[in-house]
């Protein structure tokens, strides 16, 4: 070895302790560990030569930077059905209860308040000569319920009314051919009726809640650290770990910024503002879907862990983060060590990952043998 490369060998040595400073706290932590291609080779080191006591092999390989986190498996946001006609409230959907198109979402005075599918929310009185996509909207969920006589488009004609009074009369409702928007309800799909705003016997009035309800499809929510922004990539893949140890595919359907302000009662005794609150935070929100519902059979509610996949990086050179080198000249380097011999290669990072480094530099090869500080 040169004296030279002696010089710059001891460098990196002694600055390596830099790099902790300049790695992420996540890649120094990984590099702590243990690592199955590091090893001591006393038995045939040179006592005069000033070699590293550990090496490891610069292998080639896919390095995946992954990360675990808590989520919980529900039924996703609730949506609140508010009255609009006046009346006692006289039935309810069990809580838990799936409401489908036609079905009563539920009763007053003793009619039924409709579900019918669609995104426009119903916003006036349908009558013959009304003209609008919210017609076409409800002409559909009439034929589809098996009503015909007219065509589904944005008309309400006469024939229209005739297939809306034979609609009443099957419901047990005033034929008056014409239908009041408090008379049905619209929404994407069927419902599960998640919570009760209000109870049998309860007077009815227009704006009042009465109940609660979500899709049907179970989804996992789990908050990230604005930090973990990298892991919410949405449409990723996902891995979900259920808690009988099965695991099932996921997909990241929507992200979102939210603020906790901290007003709730956490049960704690701190806060920043000694009043029991804490200082408002900032989450990423990620709504992960389960294709595979079935699997989700029996857990309304659970606590999971999902598994994202930041990134990829296929057939590259890698080596512990630990055997980085911290150069004098800017940069980082791993010391190479041939036989007896050593010398420093400049090294460009890439991914870090389970306490390995992506890295290239001129002459750096699958197999080669680097230097790992102690």
């Amino acid at each position: 070895m040169t004296a030279d490369r002696r010089r710059r060998g001891r460098t990196g040595k002694v600055v390596v302790a830099a790099l902790a400073v300049l790695l992420t706290g996540a890649a120094v932590a990984a590099a702590i560990g243990f690592d199955a291609g590091l090893w001591s080779d006393d038995a045939d080191r040179d006592p005069g030569a000033d070699l590293p006591e550990a090496t490891a092999k610069v292998t080639r390989e896919t390095l995946v930077d992954t990360q675990t986190e808590s989520g919980d498996l529900g039924f996703g946001d609730t949506t609140t059905v508010s009255g609009r006609l006046a009346g006692t409230v006289t039935a309810l959907p069990a809580v838990g209860a799936t409401v489908s198109r036609g079905q009563a979402v539920y009763r007053v005075d003793d009619a039924p308040v409709v579900l019918l599918y669609g995104a426009l929310p119903a916003y006036r009185t349908l009558a013959p000569e009304a003209e609008g996509a919210d017609v076409g909207q409800f002409e559909k969920n009439l034929a589809e319920l098996g009503y015909t006589g007219f065509t589904v488009d944005d008309e309400y004609t006469d024939a229209t009314a005739a297939a809306v009074k034979d609609w009443q009369d099957d419901l047990g409702l005033p034929e008056t051919g014409t239908v009041e928007p408090g008379r049905i309800v619209y929404a994407a799909g069927p419902v599960r009726v998640d919570s009760h705003q209000a109870a049998v016997g309860d007077a009815a009035q227009p704006g009042s809640a009465v109940l609660d309800y979500t899709g049907m499809a179970r989804i996992v929510t789990v908050e990230l650290d604005v930090a973990d922004q990298r892991l919410a990539v949405k449409g990723a893949a996902v891995g979900v770990s259920l808690p009988d140890g099965r695991k099932v595919a996921g997909k990241i359907a929507a992200t979102e910024t939210v603020v906790d302000t901290g007003d709730g009662d956490d049960g704690g005794g701190g806060g920043g503002g000694g009043d029991g609150s804490a200082d408002p935070t900032t989450k990423i929100e990620v709504s992960v879907t389960v294709a595979d519902q079935k699997a989700l059979a029996g857990l309304d509610q659970a606590s999971v862990r999902v598994g994202f996949t930041a990134s990829e990086r296929k057939d590259v050179l890698t080596v512990p983060v630990s055997a980085l080198l911290a150069l004098a000249e800017g940069g980082y380097g791993v010391e190479v060590v041939r036989g007896k011999a050593s010398h420093i290669v400049a090294v460009e990072t890439g991914l870090f990952a389970s306490g390995r480094v992506e890295v290239s530099g001129d002459g750096l090869a699958e197999g080669m043998t680097v230097g790992v500080p102690s």
